[in-house]
């Protein structure tokens, strides 16, 4: 993502709100980093690309509560798809995943859960794939066309892995 593809912002940065349209919006975008043509949520929250970690960037805790939204939402799936990166994939790219999951490493596919002990310590839990998906986005996939499956995508197929 390019600095003038950054979303436009007086007040600093994407709500959590608009973090998660974002999503829907792009249906495939990266924690913090830039793959190609995928974008990054981090650089959509600060209003411009940004150079190094983002914890340091001024507009870090807003981009800390939009990247937890965005992990917390039902809808979205949190993986490592592109590259091994924190990736967000949209519910209705799902049955395309599921149709094309031959495509990518199987790692790359599990659902990441951030889990919090009593002890206050959190790890990352992960559901492999397909056992995070629902029989009937299992089912959508095995009825979606191949091309349009690839057409859905396309982003992520172009991206070395």
């Amino acid at each position: 993502m390019s600095t003038r593809d950054a979303p436009a912002c007086t007040t600093g940065g994407l709500t959590p709100a608009e973090a998660m349209a974002f999503v829907a919006q792009h249906g495939i975008v990266l924690e913090a980093a830039r793959r190609g043509a995928i974008p990054s949520l981090a650089d959509a929250v600060a209003g411009e690309a940004i150079a190094g970690n983002w914890w340091a960037h001024a507009q870090g805790k807003r981009i800390f509560a939009a990247t937890r939204a965005v992990r917390e939402a039902a809808d979205v799936l949190v993986c490592r798809l592109v590259d091994g990166k924190i990736s967000f994939v949209h519910a209705r790219l799902w049955p395309a995943l599921a149709r094309l999951a031959d495509r990518f490493p199987r790692e790359r596919l599990a659902r990441l859960r951030e889990v919090h002990g009593s002890d206050g310590r959190h790890c990352v839990e992960e559901i492999p794939f397909p056992d995070w998906l629902d029989a009937a986005t299992l089912a959508a996939g095995r009825r979606l066309d191949e091309v349009a499956a690839r057409d859905a995508l396309a982003a992520v197929l172009d991206v070395p892995a």
